[in-house]
């Protein structure tokens, strides 16, 4: 099996990436997010994060299913990734991904 970080070692994905954690303004980001990314696309990776996010709370893949309206092996691989995965669902749903506010 590959190593889930080695699209990382790829020109692509890893300016992708590096683009993505520039952009602190949420408008931009909807901006930009919104012109690379179809509209299902957005609700499809919308919909990945609340499935995490119910998941870490101990929601059912029926509750799940019912708001997300995912598959329930997506649900599935979902939940193995962040049991085995590269660890960013859940520091996502830890808050490390908040900037902290310049009060200055």
């Amino acid at each position: 099996m590959n190593n889930i970080n080695d699209i990382w070692n790829e020109a692509m994905p890893s300016r992708f990436a590096t683009e993505l954690v520039q952009i602190r303004d949420v408008e931009l980001m909807r901006a930009f997010l919104r012109d690379v990314m179809t509209e299902s696309e957005l609700r499809d990776v919308s919909a990945r994060l609340r499935a995490a996010e119910m998941l870490r709370a101990g929601s059912t893949y029926v509750d799940i299913i019912k708001e997300t309206k995912l598959s329930s092996r997506t649900i599935a691989r979902i939940s193995d990734w962040m049991q085995n995965g590269a660890g960013g669902y859940i520091a996502v749903l830890e808050g490390a991904h908040v900037w902290p506010v310049d009060v200055g």
